[in-house]
């Protein structure tokens, strides 16, 4: 299962769910080790944890350069979440971002038997599954992609990205979040390459070879996540936020800093509802947990400034001697910490402006108390929005409050009316959410992935 960085000391998210998925099958997690050497792939570093083996290669000081940092995290990264303002075209960071997936072939291909299944994922390894067929690899060999997939329109102003996408046609499965991010690379294939199509069956055939591209959304470790429960770390991380907030309600977000997520707008959204109810600095504090992530990128230092600049200049208007409104943390917490953090919080705030899923989302649902759960606002332009934005059959609300991040108006809205819930209403939204929770996990997109992945006609 090659990934971009290896598993090891991963916490949650992603990570934790592929974690999650190879534990219960078995398997090779093979990918980057996240350390750097003098020259890329000269050695494989390999490890057995929880059943599973993880292998990984150290990448040189120029490919990080080129092919994590540029071509990677500051061109399809930003093109996939569709800031075409931010993302970088050069010629040297695509050629780094070849040249690393063909290393990256070349140690896989030494570890591979004829009869593995082969599951790649994410944007940093889209030409993957190409390098291997190029080199004799005969095995199914499935992609998912954790990310949005942008409209065609957006995505043409990627040079060469007929060659992108001609790549992923060497898949035999390719896996989306969403119908509305497979509905956009079935129409690119239509109306760029000239594709056939299926819409029915998902097939696309191009140049004598036929894919299957499909929606998987991607679920939580449910197990894992709801047996945090019970521990002790998490009772007193539940604890230890109930007693700072002093009565206050807590609001929480826990997200990576990423401009995708919509933070700097959040916060804005905030602010406007301290301006049109500043007595509520007395009733409501906001914890935002945002762990730093690609701090060697531009805009990823940009973002975190203005963050902590317009969280300062909300606190120093609104905050007393013994009250802050925002409480902004710039590290990460465990599961179980982050489990006891949500069952304490009644308002959850996931607001991305572009996300491919957000688990986030799922994890606050799942940590809830049913008896007195807490109101989910979510970003409609977020994956799991599909999922929780649900409307009952007899067409009242169910589900998250759905919101748009763009517009600080509406977040402040969301937040007064999250604020004014009534408990029944509040049982009725978790109810109509926790159930596509707690079925649709991570063994469920593993094994609907996989079954489809290992079927030689589908």
């Amino acid at each position: 299962m090659p990934k971009a960085r290896g598993a090891e000391g991963a916490q949650g998210g992603l990570a934790g769910a592929l974690n999650a998925a190879l534990a219960e099958r078995g398997g090779l997690w093979f990918g980057w080790s996240g350390e750097e050497a003098e020259q890329t792939g000269a050695e494989v570093h390999t490890q057995s944890v929880d059943g599973f083996t993880i292998a990984t290669i150290d990448l040189s000081h120029r490919d990080v350069d080129e092919y994590y940092n540029g071509f990677a995290n500051s061109t399809l990264w930003p093109l996939f979440h569709y800031r075409i303002d931010l993302a970088r075209f050069e010629e040297r960071t695509g050629r780094g971002y070849e040249r690393v997936n063909a290393c990256f072939a070349d140690s896989l291909t030494a570890m591979m038997k004829p009869d593995d299944l082969v599951w790649v994922h994410d944007y940093h390894l889209i030409p993957l599954g190409q390098r291997l067929r190029e080199r004799g690899a005969e095995n199914r060999i499935g992609f998912f992609l954790h990310t949005p997939w942008p409209p065609t329109r957006l995505l043409t102003s990627l040079p060469f990205h007929e060659r992108l996408v001609e790549t992923m046609l060497a898949y035999d499965v390719i896996g989306f979040q969403t119908s509305e991010w497979l509905s956009s690379f079935v129409h690119y294939c239509e109306t760029e390459l000239g594709a056939q199509v299926d819409r029915e069956t998902g097939r696309i055939t191009h140049s004598g070879r036929t894919t299957i591209a499909r929606a998987y959304p991607i679920g939580i470790d449910w197990d894992h996540f709801h047996k945090q429960r019970d521990t002790q770390e998490a009772r007193r991380s539940e604890q230890r936020l109930l007693s700072s907030t002093r009565e206050r309600i807590a609001m929480i977000g826990v997200d990576r800093l990423d401009y995708s997520k919509g933070l700097p707008e959040r916060i804005d959204g905030i602010g406007r509802f301290f301006d049109q109810h500043p007595e509520s600095t007395r009733d409501l504090v906001y914890i935002q947990i945002a762990p730093p992530s690609r701090e060697d990128v531009e805009s990823y230092q940009q973002i975190r400034a203005t963050l902590e600049q317009k969280t300062g200049q909300i606190n120093g208007a609104r905050s007393d001697v013994d009250i802050v409104p925002i409480r902004y943390v710039n590290r990460g917490y465990s599961h179980a910490e982050l489990y006891g953090f949500f069952r304490a919080a009644k308002i959850g705030l996931v607001t991305p402006l572009r996300d491919g899923m957000n688990l986030v989302a799922k994890e606050y649902v799942a940590a809830q108390d049913p008896e007195d759960p807490g109101v989910l606002i979510l970003s409609e332009f977020a994956g799991a929005a599909q999922q929780l934005g649900i409307e009952r059959p007899d067409g009242s609300e169910g589900g998250a409050v759905l919101v748009n991040p763009h517009s600080p108006d509406v977040l402040a809205s969301a937040i007064k009316r999250a604020l004014d819930m009534q408990l029944d209403e509040r049982k009725r939204r978790y109810e109509a959410m926790i159930e596509t929770v707690r079925n649709d996990d991570i063994e469920a997109w593993t094994e609907g992935f996989c079954s489809d992945l290992a079927a030689d006609q589908l």
